[in-house]
């Protein structure tokens, strides 16, 4: 019997999009080149996932990691650091990569990691530190980048089976935006493109609040659930004006996951394994 796996997952097609759009930063945005923070983001994520793999195997091997695929989860990760933190301290990239990393061994429910790792890593360097933040507005509003983004995104998220997840917070939160900014407040209609346009919250919406291995497993609770999350992240955005609010709810929000995952049985998501790792399961 002959076992094939898709080597080509959605994390290959996810990292290459990443680093498409950091390079559009660089050449079309003009970003100052912050090469330093993008080297420990992504150098120290890889050194801590080792050695996280190493402790949780019990056993030193860089082999097993390759095999295992924790390098494109690692490297997705930490792109989505480099895309949407900013800070001046090269300490805070290095703690931000650690808690991204050790938040999927150290906070885990039934083999299933709770937090979102990128926005656990995101959301305690911001809090803690003072000397952090998000960055949305960086990436401007206009619709190359809003169509890039979407195109882009729905490959992704279709190849994982989540792109209920985007609709239903994408939408919620246009819906309720449009709701407030155009039919209550009267504001022009542009006002309200270029707040659902922004490359921000476009890259949110479809490269991490999707992420599979965090989301609810049965359809209709990862819909509520997204939908929720919307909600309240328009609110703290309308009202309380809190920069990165969908972010901030996203990681509060991800302890309901394992509830709804006890009430909604649904398969659980696992990424295909390669050929090679398959075959040594024969």
């Amino acid at each position: 019997m002959q076992l094939k796996a898709n080597r080509w997952d959605a994390r290959y097609f996810q990292m290459a999009f990443q680093v498409t759009f950091l390079c559009y930063g660089f050449i079309f945005l003009h970003w100052g080149t912050e090469w330093l923070n993008y080297f420990l983001f992504i150098g120290t994520g890889l050194l801590f996932q080792f050695i996280a793999n190493s402790i949780d195997k019990r056993k030193f091997s860089i082999t097993s990691l390759a095999l295992g695929g924790s390098w494109k989860s690692v490297l997705v990760s930490c792109l989505s650091l480099c895309l949407l933190l900013k800070t001046n301290d090269w300490y805070i990239c290095i703690a931000a990569s650690a808690v991204t990393i050790f938040s999927k061994y150290i906070f885990r429910y039934k083999g299933k990691h709770i937090f979102n790792p990128s926005a656990m890593g995101i959301a305690a360097v911001v809090y803690l530190s003072g000397n952090a933040w998000i960055s949305p507005g960086q990436w401007g509003s206009n619709m190359v980048l809003f169509f890039a983004i979407i195109c882009l995104g729905c490959i992704v998220v279709t190849k994982v089976q989540k792109l209920d997840v985007t609709i239903a917070f994408l939408g919620t939160f246009a819906a309720l935006l449009f709701a407030r900014q155009i039919v209550y407040l009267g504001w022009p209609t542009d006002f309200f493109v270029q707040s659902v346009t922004t490359g921000g919250l476009l890259l949110f919406s479809f490269f991490m609040i999707t992420d599979p291995k965090t989301t609810p497993d049965h359809p209709v609770a990862r819909i509520v659930w997204a939908i929720t999350v919307a909600a309240v992240a328009f609110y703290l955005t309308a009202f309380k004006f809190i920069n990165g609010a969908p972010i901030w709810v996203l990681v509060c929000s991800q302890p309901l996951v394992p509830v709804l995952d006890h009430f909604f049985k649904a398969k659980r998501f696992e990424w295909e394994k390669p050929f090679l790792e398959l075959r040594s399961l024969l």
